[in-house]
């Protein structure tokens, strides 16, 4: 049995973006947490965004069809909840794309710094509820723009 290299692996999961935001990869998002090779069985650890997270099915559906179609015969998704996962796990890559895409990456103080469509910083808050439950609604009071914001867990 062919046993692909866990970095190749690793690129192909850089591939597959995340079904609610997908300007950004699962890789990305941190929550593709370990791929590694258990004797001819590659296990990749996965840790939801949050437990009740409605996309961990087609997460899961996505990994094993991109692994699957690159010629990964024997693989195990594993579920890691702990620890928890948390905003701290986007990549830099991850974050940069979010802003290029119109959505604030998540700020440590708890709210978006600056408009992602024009860079001003007099935002207000609309709603604490997004497009998504991991997203809060604001709006630049410069451009008038609404946006979401990636709310920080």
């Amino acid at each position: 049995m062919l046993k692909h290299a866990v970095s190749d692996v690793w690129q192909w999961l850089d591939a597959v973006p995340d079904p609610e935001i997908p300007v950004i990869s699962l890789v990305d998002l941190g929550i593709i947490r370990d791929v590694a090779w258990d004797e001819d069985v590659l296990v990749v650890k996965v840790t939801p965004t949050y437990s009740g997270c409605p996309a961990t099915t087609v997460i899961n559906l996505d990994i094993e069809n991109a692994l699957r179609e690159r010629g990964v015969k024997n693989l195990r998704l594993e579920r890691q909840l702990s620890p928890a996962w948390t905003t701290d796990w986007l990549t830099d890559n991850g974050r940069a794309k979010l802003e290029r895409y119109g959505i604030a990456p998540p700020q440590a103080a708890g709210g978006p710094e600056r408009c992602p469509h024009c860079g001003d910083t007099h935002l207000e808050r609309i709603s604490q509820f997004g497009s998504t439950p991991c997203k809060a609604q604001w709006r630049c009071k410069s451009c008038l723009e609404p946006f979401d914001y990636f709310k920080c867990i």
